[in-house]
This record gives structure tokens, C-alpha cells and sequence, in this order.
């Protein structure tokens, strides 16, 4: 919002809804074969029953590099929040005299600890209560964010910020990138069709999992973005041209400290079973594709049982110890060489939004309805593909920008914020 401003940020917010909607109904309808009705199981099976093998190395790959990076965004998110919660203690015990430096790198560092313990639990993400709490946390944080935001207009007595957003302090250049990432940030948060079909998959028919998904969709859509356009005018409006990426954060609201502090250990409770969520597809595929191709490795196949009292037999395979240990490493050494979130939280978007959420459910549309070729649908939906094609590549360049003129000012494993 602070990038946009009051008449560009919330047009921007409702397109990207309604485009989201709109193709994922698309993304829906492939769900079965229109001739066999076979269900396809997955996004990736979903493309290759529409669009064929290459299309399926394609879409596999960005999902892939999505799941990688979207790991890497959470450990970011928990170390910032987790930080925010000892900077917001810090503050309260000086009565803000402490400028209260913290190191964002302990806290990765512990986030990613939690995550290689969590990885080695059997089934973690398939739990029944997980989702639960998930569901809960997010409206914990986002309705304290809310309400405080609403407190603090009341407060200031005005809505801040203006028209075309952020001017003062930057160049017309550095106000066009910090736009075009603004543009991957809010895709970002509408990049869920990544696993749509999956959602798909775990609906019971009759009626048709098409008509269920359409209106769950709609329904959960309508749902967040009203909590995406409140939160973001709410931030805006009590903090104009100086609103945080992070409104929780050091440099957003400070009081009720304990109220901050339930919002950001929400958001950490959150982000630790997401990351699990969003890291067993890359789990799977690899310790399914070692033991295909070395089937007599007892490394790679043979689980070693350990009794745990209360808890039955444990089975220990040495290999996902090793290769899940190894991959979370891999994911908090980057969040500590790269902790920025709102640049690549942005890349993020502008890497899925495109791909997953418009341009392969347009293409499977297309080959499974037939739509003839330069008729009004198939130009309409070529159409909105370019156009979010043009939004991605330009919301990639600001990010990527970000980065690197952060870099120039950032030394790893030694900047606290």
C-alpha cells in the first residue's frame, strides 16, 4: 500500500483477486478428464493429462524452485517475528530508550533446529490438528494487526498517506522498483493454486468437486482479500509513507507490548508447521526417485525400529535423516545470507503467481475445452496471461533489485536490525 498509494494499492489488491478466482475455476475444471473422468491426483497430473511430458518437467521445476524459496520465506518470517518479540520486550523494559539492536541469525538458526526435528516426525503434515491451528493463528495475527491498526488512526486523529503513495525520500527510479515489487508481494499472497488440485483431491462428490471448489474459492477469496485490503489500508492509514514492511515489527506498533508479542508468536506457531506443509512434495519426490533408482541401498531403505515408551516403535531411515537434515541446512544458510524478506517474498511471487496461477490452468483450459484458436475466449485469455506475464517479469526485476542494493549495505552473519 505504502508503494501504491490509496487508489493503486486496493485496484491492485481486487484484480489480482478477481484474476486469482477466475483462473483458478479454470485450474478447477481440469480436476477430471472430460471423456474418461479420471481424477488427476495432482497439479503435475493435471498437466500432463491436458498438456503433455514437457509441460509436466516445466511445471514440476517451478514448483519445485517455488516450494525451495517459499521455505526460505518462512524461516525469515519466524526469525523476524521471534526477534521482534525479544526487540518489543527490550523496548518496554527501557521505556524506549534501548535502541535494542537484535541479530535476526539465532533465531534462523533455532527455527531451522525445530524444523529438522519436526522433519523426522512420521506423517507431521498429515496431522488433523495442524491445519486447525494454522487457521487460528492466522486470524490471531491478522486481526491483532487489524484492531491495532484501527487504534492507532483513532490515535493519530487522520488517515495518512496520499494518492499515488511513497514520493518523498526516494528517486522516480527507486519509487518504480519498490512498485514492481510491491506487485510480486501482494501475488505472493495470492499464490495458493500451487495446491488447488491437492485441496481438490479431498473433496467428496456428489455434488461435483468442481461446483464445491468453485464456491469454496470464492468464498475463501472474498474472505482474504477483504482481510488483505482492511489490514493493508488500516496499516497505511496510521503509518502513511513510513508504514514497515512488517507491521509487528520494531518500526510499526509498539503498544500493547504483550498484545504484539501473542501476534508474532502466532505467526511464528504458524510458520512452523507451513514449513513442513509446503516441504514434503520436495521431501517426497527425492527419497522416492533414491530408492527407484538404488532399491537395494539399506541406506536409503532399510528403516532401523526404536521403541519410544508411551509413543510405540519409531522407525529411523538414515537417509532422510541425513537428506532433511541436509536441505533444511541448506534453507536457513540462505535465509541468513539473503534475510529479506519483503524482496524475496516478492521474487516469490513474481517466480509463481504467473506460471501456476494463470498460465498453465489457461493452457489445460484451452486444450481440454478445444477453444479455437484467435476466437474472442482464446485472444481473452491470451490476453490475461500476457498481462500478468508483463506484471511477473517486472515485479521480479524490482525485487531482485531490492536484493541487490541490500546487499551493498548488508554483511552476513553480523547485521542486526
Amino acid at each position: 500500500m505504502a508503494q501504491l498509494g490509496w487508489i493503486a494499492g486496493p485496484i491492485v489488491m481486487v484484480l489480482f483477486s478477481f484474476i486469482t478466482y477466475y483462473t483458478s475455476t479454470l485450474l478447477a475444471a481440469c480436476y477430471r478428464d472430460p471423456i474418461t473422468g479420471k481424477r488427476n491426483y495432482t497439479y503435475s497430473d493435471a498437466v500432463r493429462s491436458n498438456l503433455g511430458a514437457l509441460q509436466v518437467k516445466f511445471c514440476g521445476s517451478v514448483q519445485n524452485v517455488a516450494l525451495f524459496g517459499i521455505s526460505i520465506g518462512f524461516n525469515i518470517a519466524a526469525a523476524i517475528s521471534m526477534a521482534a518479540i525479544q526487540r518489543c520486550n527490550c523496548n518496554h523494559k527501557s521505556g524506549g530508550k534501548n535502541p535494542c539492536h537484535i541479530n535476526n541469525n539465532p533465531y534462523m538458526i533455532a527455527f531451522g533446529v525445530s524444523e529438522i526435528l519436526l522433519s523426522q516426525i512420521p506423517n507431521f503434515d498429515k496431522l488433523t490438528w495442524l491445519s486447525i491451528v494454522a487457521a487460528v493463528m492466522s486470524f490471531t495475527y491478522s486481526g491483532i494487526g487489524l484492531a491495532l491498526g484501527i487504534a492507532k488512526v483513532a490515535e493519530n486523529g487522520k488517515i495518512k498517506g496520499n494518492i499515488t503513495g511513497i514520493t518523498v525520500g526516494v528517486t522516480p527510479i527507486q519509487k518504480m522498483w519498490r512498485t514492481f515489487q510491491a506487485l510480486g508481494n501482494i501475488a505472493f499472497a495470492y499464490s495458493y493454486s500451487i495446491i488447488l488440485i491437492e485441496i481438490q483431491d479431498t473433496i467428496k462428490s456428489p455434488p461435483s468437486e468442481y461446483k464445491t471448489m468453485k464456491k469454496a474459492t470464492l468464498l475463501s477469496l472474498t474472505l482474504t482479500s477483504i482481510f488483505y485490503i482492511l489490514c493493508g489500508c488500516m496499516g497505511y492509514a496510521a503509518f502513511g509513507d513510513l508504514s514497515p514492511g512488517n507491521l509487528l515489527s520494531d518500526k510499526g506498533f509498539h503498544n500493547p507490548y504483550w498484545l504484539i508479542n501473542i501476534a508474532n508468536a502466532a505467526i511464528v506457531i504458524h510458520v512452523v508447521g507451513a514449513y513442513q506443509v509446503f516441504v514434503q512434495p520436495i521431501f517426497a519426490l527425492v527419497e522416492k526417485t533414491a530408492a527407484k533408482v538404488f532399491p537395494d541401498s539399506q541406506f536409503i531403505t532399510k528403516d532401523i525400529k526404536i521403541p519410544i515408551p508411551g509413543f510405540g516403535v519409531y522407525n529411523l531411515n538414515l537417509f532422510r535423516l541425513v537428506w532433511r537434515t541436509f536441505y533444511v541446512f541448506i534453507t536457513t544458510l540462505i535465509s541468513m545470507l539473503l534475510p529479506f524478506f519483503n524482496d524475496v517474498v516478492g521474487f516469490l511471487g513474481a517466480l509463481v503467481y504467473w506460471p501456476l496461477t494463470v498460465y498453465f490452468p489457461v493452457e489445460m483450459y484451452i486444450a481440454q475445452k478445444k477453444v479455437p484458436k484467435w476466437s474472442r475466449k482464446w485472444i481473452f485469455l491470451q490476453v490475461i496471461s500476457l498481462s500478468v506475464l508483463v506484471i511477473a517479469l517486472a515485479a521480479a526485476a524490482g525485487s531482485v533489485t531490492g536484493v541487490v542494493q541490500n546487499l551493498k549495505i548488508y554483511k552476513p552473519f553480523k547485521t542486526s536490525s
